[in-house]
């Protein structure tokens, strides 16, 4: 064991040997996070003598407790005859659960039900209501109440929108079915574990007890109902350990809370925190890039990555006229590569929206350079694509009874899946296609008069946009979401914004293969899609395309980041957070190893139409182009992030500098009261 710590470098050998107390490990970028924790585990274990029965470990995933496992007992000494419990959070629920479910009057014989379950019993419950509002979306928001512990009844008070006061009737029905027929969902795991230790002090006390050292990985994606049960684990003892890095906190949209590591040194009073900062696995002029960028958050502990490798390669630039070149140029620099022998699973490409992957499926296809996307499906394969195209084959040959049945209940109609089997059975009957049939025969004896009105009208719509498509394609696709409202009806669901973008993204195409080709046709862009489509030859020496979302842990010896144009990366808008947008490209740039490219284009589609756009404000952040407009706020007395002290108002955070006479006006945030103050009043920190 002592070979393995002095392998560590002081940082981590630090962290490793803390015994009591809690302990925050601030672990950067490729600094050796796993290796720590696993250590840290094993010294408790086989040097201080800690049964492993008193350890807990936590992690997010189940690959990540496995990989875990799998470390720590080739670490831990072979005298030891029990294993520690390395789980997720919710396998441990599980596990509390299945003992102490009977405190809240349920049996543990329960059934936990998966996401489809759930959504089987939400849309009974809303069709009971005649509430019609997205399922997804109702689920979605009952997981958020339950994972910020707020019933139904507390939702029902709060609520002032009618939308929410429905979901909260759904959310009251639904959990009066789980609990009647001893069911729990995925959430319920941890909810109903805080419940327990929270009402029960003298179990709680029991439990923390069991369980004196107990670490977490990745603390950063913690949401409140995780940190509120860890405080209740750690309560007699106060020996949490927690590793995770702030400037990686990038899941705020699903829940996590960057607070909770921020403020970890609050609320567990005599914190230890360790900073790992010493990078293994980028050069130095990668690192530089992120540091650079990354100081201009003002919501960081705060610490520098650097480099382990030294000297590498300056990151470049990619600039081309549209995504077309883009793609064109990437796929090319690829194609040299792999000539070279650089093994497919060393090269990736990344980007911040999903709509931006078609352009790169389309030019990597064309250039014959084999991909897979990790963490999503394909352009063309995402459900809202595939309408789109159902409906675009069934204006070009309405009797494709196959599309046709796609998008025959889309956007909704009321018609239901005994609807289509009665028009199918009517067809056959008739010799027909479904669309001959609806349009040919009286409806109102063969389904309800709801459906029938409804079929009536799509028949109408069908035929007025191959009316138009004989006239103009461009007027076409006008009419097309003006009267079907594709995009209204997708929305309206939890992950609307995206899947709109998508159907932008596929009609900005459309449109330029229209303004390229004034002879084409609905007919020829099909097929065009078709052979686009279905890429030959995959395998899995590929190079991998995916969402920076879907890159984090991941590391790569040549990276692409696709995109960097303001609007797409950072996003802009209502609801945009730039802490958290920077902090993505923080988490892109260090996934690269050597070699790092990040592309930016002069105009792109954007809400299905070309638009010429700006280069994203990181390019010059990140110090990689001089920009005029953050040469004050990173002069070289006062950059942006900056701690300072004013006599009256203590510590604040520089967020901006002004030149004003001979000194510079300071934007400055005194703990979320914002000032403006003259340099000559501060001092750095």
């Amino acid at each position: 064991m002592q070979d393995v710590i002095e392998a560590l470098n002081e940082a981590q050998q630090e962290a490793v040997q803390h015994i009591d107390g809690p302990l925050l490990i601030l672990a950067g970028a490729g600094s050796g996070k796993t290796k720590t924790l696993t250590t840290r585990l094993a010294y408790l274990i086989s040097e201080v003598g800690i049964d492993p029965l008193n350890t807990l470990t936590l992690t997010f995933t189940n690959k990540a407790a496995k990989e875990m496992r799998e470390r720590a007992s080739r670490l831990i000494s072979t005298q030891t005859s029990s294993m520690p419990l390395l789980c997720t959070f919710h396998k441990f629920g599980l596990l509390f659960l299945k003992l102490h479910i009977e405190k809240l009057g349920r049996k543990n014989n329960f059934v936990i039900i998966d996401s489809d379950d759930k959504k089987r019993i939400l849309k009974r419950i809303a069709k009971e209501h005649s509430i019609d509002l997205n399922i997804s979306f109702i689920g979605s928001e009952i997981s958020k109440y339950k994972n910020t512990l707020l019933t139904a009844d507390e939702i029902l008070k709060k609520a002032e929108l009618p939308d929410y006061r429905k979901i909260a009737t759904v959310y009251k029905d639904y959990e009066t079915e789980i609990i009647e027929n001893n069911l729990v969902d995925f959430d319920d795991l941890l909810m109903l574990t805080y419940k327990i230790l929270e009402q029960d002090k003298e179990l709680r006390r029991e439990t923390s007890n069991r369980y004196q050292y107990i670490m977490v990985d990745e603390y950063q994606d913690t949401n409140e109902l995780q940190f509120k049960l860890l405080k209740l684990l750690a309560s007699e003892h106060g020996n949490l350990c927690v590793v995770g890095d702030d400037d990686q906190s990038i899941y705020g949209w699903r829940g996590a809370n960057i607070r909770n590591i921020l403020e970890f040194s609050t609320h567990f009073k005599g914190t230890k925190t360790v900073k790992l900062e010493t990078n293994y696995r980028s050069t130095e002029p990668i690192l530089k890039a992120a540091n650079e960028l990354i100081e201009h958050n003002s919501q960081r502990i705060g610490k520098k990555l650097s480099s382990f490798k030294g000297v590498g390669d300056a990151v470049k630039l990619l600039h081309a006229l549209d995504e077309s070149l883009e793609s064109k140029s990437i796929a090319r620099e690829i194609k040299e590569l792999l000539a070279k022998g650089v093994p497919a699973d060393e090269i990736a490409v990344l980007y911040r929206i999903n709509a931006l992957s078609r352009s790169l499926e389309e030019g990597f296809t064309k250039e014959g350079v084999a991909f897979k996307l990790l963490g999503g499906m394909r352009f063309y394969d995402r459900a809202e694509i595939k309408d789109m195209i159902s409906y675009f084959r069934v204006f070009a040959n309405p009797h494709d009874d196959f599309s046709l049945e796609r998008i025959i209940n889309k956007p909704k109609r009321a018609i239901g899946k005994v609807t289509v089997d009665k028009l199918k059975k009517g067809a056959f009957e008739n010799n027909s296609s479904l669309f001959t049939f609806m349009k040919e025969r009286e409806l109102a004896g063969v389904v309800s008069k709801k459906a029938s009105n409804s079929l009536k009208k799509l028949v109408e719509q069908i035929e007025l946009l191959q009316h138009e498509l004989n006239h103009s394609l461009y007027n076409f696709i006008e009419l097309f979401e003006e009267s079907i409202g594709l995009k209204k009806y997708y929305a309206s669901m939890v992950d609307g914004t995206e899947r709109v973008q998508n159907i932008d993204e596929f009609i900005g195409y459309f449109r330029e293969a229209i303004s390229k080709n004034p002879n084409l046709t609905l007919d020829i862009f099909l097929n065009d899609i078709s052979l686009q489509s279905d890429q030959d030859n995959i395998d899995e020496n590929a190079v991998t395309i995916m969402s920076i979302h879907a890159s984090k842990g991941l590391e790569f010896e040549h990276l692409f980041v696709i995109g960097l144009e303001e609007e797409f990366f950072p996003l802009l808008g209502e609801g945009c957070n730039m802490e958290e947008e920077r902090r993505l490209g923080y988490v892109a740039i260090t996934r690269a190893k050597s070699d790092l490219t990040l592309s930016y284009v002069d105009s792109r589609f954007y809400k299905g139409q070309r638009k010429r756009i700006e280069k994203s404000r990181f390019l010059g952040e990140a110090g990689l182009i001089n920009d005029t407009a953050l040469k004050i706020s990173k002069s070289k007395m006062y950059k942006k992030g900056d701690l300072v002290k004013h006599k009256i108002f203590g510590i604040g955070r520089v967020q901006g500098a002004t030149k004003s006479g001979k000194e510079y006006k300071l934007k400055i945030n005194f703990g979320g009261h914002k000032k403006e103050i003259l340099s000559s009043f501060v001092q750095m920190v």
